[in-house]
């Protein structure tokens, strides 16, 4: 397939309004979404806007190519866009974009249509087609430019002239459709200009490409691992690998390339399967506990929302209708109370706990992590209990593979499948028997009595605080650790500030909706558009549906959505509302214990609150 049966006339706008972000980004959407390629606009631009929030794609040279893959998109596509006076783009650069290229990718898309889409990638690398673009008249010259360019990828086979002038690398990006193939194409070039042999492996989504062979490795003076996703790393172990951003695969090529012919990087010694590539390793490190963390909530969550719901649920017959022995009792309301109560949240701890110590060990530490988890749960130490023991499991099995890395390698084998799951279980068991659980279970029990026992003051307080943290960053860590928060407590059967915290969670965008319907001379025609779909994200506790309109007025906007998440929060304690589904919106609204009704009237009060505020503070639009 040809870039160019993407890539339509319909889909080139060869004049970009305005001159920030947000502009072109809605420009090259509506041009999709006017080429009827897009399913759901604002799903996809929200999309779009997540990829954006990893890294820029902003890639320098004045190029931009926003991209997401998401079931929004009808069919491939290829959206071209052109600014003659340049766009602030966040550019790895610094430099304004004039060229932009979004590509649309279907969930479902085929390894036809990705490589096609990959190619323009790379056809951007070369400087002589971006003058030519950029010096474009009409939409029919630009298609035959990029159709001038588009020559299928044939496999690398490589000749290795001398092994000390011979790299290989290895690119990837969380999409796979556009920066790692821009970065494998400005490290060969720069390599060929060098007069250095490299051959590069692309993970792409249509696979890996190119893949290196073991003599290749073996035959290569260092790896390079350009990568912000993962990446298979066991089979460099013994090799000089310098591990960095895609990003800088795509900016600083020579850079890369003359510290690998230094060997100026640090020998893999193997023990893990996987690499996540960073540029900054001591960022890494200091993300390294919350990425853990978010690894095990993230997988915890499907319990917690299903068994929460089926709880919820179950009170719907009585709130004792689970008893047998209450006249109240109606069999399906115990089967729900059995399967969401019983069994999915008694899971939670311990695949918490896995999760967290697979982030750190990989599979080696799962086992131990499940156990010492479970452990934490029938001990009573509970959520908190669980955190620490998946970071216990984790790190125990970190050492154990540093202890058992000079077995011969005859028993390479065993390790897997016999060490790292006995002494990791035994040594977690043990800690957590003799030197977790009672402590953390009477801190637990104590947090548990003071949330239980909280007078009207104190609730109303930290249920302000609560709605303050979900508003303050929508989805960043301060509004995660509150959620975490919540969540840990339903474990514990402590139920209010989870309804605190989700009422303040939907006030953001519902509070930008409104904003825009109420206040219309404060927001452009495309704000407007973008607004409606906030009301959908809102009622669904989507809090991240508010952030673009954050990012383009800060200091407006946040404290007012600020204001109107703690109103939230406060209410929601102040009427002592529980809620067992972590998640759900105002579909779960109704299965809140107490009055509902409160319920729903602190979250509308919350949001018209923040609006007001948005709507006094922002300024009207010049006409």
């Amino acid at each position: 397939m040809r870039i160019t049966e993407l890539l339509t006339r319909d889909s080139i706008l060869l004049s970009l309004s305005g001159t920030g972000k947000i502009d072109a980004i809605n420009g090259l959407v509506d041009q999709l979404d006017k080429a009827g390629k897009l399913y759901d606009r604002s799903a996809f631009r929200n999309a779009i806007l997540k990829r954006e929030e990893q890294s820029t794609t902003g890639i320098g040279d004045g190029i931009a190519i926003p991209h997401a893959k998401t079931a929004a998109v009808k069919e491939p596509a290829i959206a071209f866009g052109k600014s003659e006076a340049g766009v602030d783009y966040e550019s790895l650069d610094g430099q304004a974009a004039h060229l932009f290229f979004m590509i649309a990718a279907p969930e479902g898309a085929n390894n036809t249509h990705l490589e096609a889409l990959s190619r323009l990638s790379s056809i951007l690398m070369n400087e002589e087609a971006r003058k030519k673009l950029q010096n474009a008249d009409s939409a029919e010259e630009v298609i035959e430019i990029i159709d001038s360019y588009d020559e299928p990828e044939e496999e690398e086979v490589q000749n290795i002239a001398d092994s000390q002038r011979f790299v290989v690398a290895v690119t990837a990006c969380p999409t796979g459709i556009a920066h790692t193939y821009m970065a494998a194409d400005s490290l060969k070039a720069k390599a060929a200009e060098m007069g250095v042999d490299i051959k590069v492996e692309t993970n792409g989504s249509s696979g890996a490409k190119n893949v290196l062979t073991p003599e290749e490795i073996t035959n290569a003076a260092a790896v390079i691992v350009a990568a912000d996703t993962k990446v298979e790393m066991e089979r460099f172990s013994g090799k000089h690998v310098l591990e960095t951003a895609v990003a800088d695969g795509i900016r600083k090529p020579q850079e890369l390339i003359e510290k690998a012919l230094k060997q100026d990087a640090p020998v893999y010694k193997g023990g893990s399967t996987n690499s996540n590539g960073n540029a900054d390793n001591k960022k890494e490190q200091k993300a390294g506990i919350y990425k853990h963390l978010m690894n095990g909530v993230s997988n915890m969550l499907p319990f917690v929302v299903g068994g929460g719901i089926l709880i919820a649920i179950s009170f719907m017959f009585g709130y004792k209708a689970a008893d047998p022995n209450d006249p109240s009792y109606h069999p399906i309301a115990e089967a729900l109370m059995t399967i969401g109560g019983g069994n999915a949240f008694g899971l939670i701890v311990p695949i918490l706990a896995a999760f967290i110590a697979m982030s750190i060990a990989d599979r080696p530490g799962f086992a131990a992590g499940a156990v010492g988890g479970m452990m934490a749960a029938s001990g009573g130490a509970g959520f908190l209990g669980g955190i620490i023991a998946g970071f216990l499991a984790g790190y125990v099995v970190v050492g154990l593979k540093k202890a058992f890395a000079g077995l011969p390698s005859s028993l390479e084998g065993i390790k897997t499948i016999l060490l790292y799951p006995l002494f990791g279980i035994a040594i977690t068991g043990l800690l957590m028997l003799y030197v977790v659980n009672k402590p953390v279970g009477a801190l637990n029990t104590a947090i548990t009595e003071w949330l239980s026992g909280l007078g009207t003051g104190n609730a109303v307080m930290l249920g302000a605080v609560l709605g303050l943290m979900m508003a303050f960053d929508m989805g960043g860590p301060v509004n995660k650790s509150a959620y975490v928060f919540g969540t840990g407590l339903l474990a514990n059967g402590v139920y209010e500030p989870m309804a605190a915290i989700m009422a303040a969670g939907m006030v953001p965008p519902l509070a930008i909706a409104l904003a825009t319907t109420l206040f219309k001379n404060r927001f452009t025609k495309q704000e407007q558009d973008a607004g409606k779909a906030n009301y959908i994200m809102g009622l669904s506790f989507i809090t991240e549906g508010a952030i673009p309109f954050a990012a383009a007025d800060p200091l407006r906007v946040i404290p007012s959505i600020m204001a109107g998440s703690a109103v939230a929060g406060a209410i929601s304690m102040m009427a002592g509302i529980g809620l067992r589904a972590p998640h759900g919106g105002v579909f779960v609204v109704p299965l809140v214990d107490g009055p509902w009704g409160i319920y729903l009237a602190g979250i509308i009060a919350g949001a018209l609150l923040s609006a007001i505020f948005i709507g006094f503070l922002k300024k009207p639009l010049n006409k």
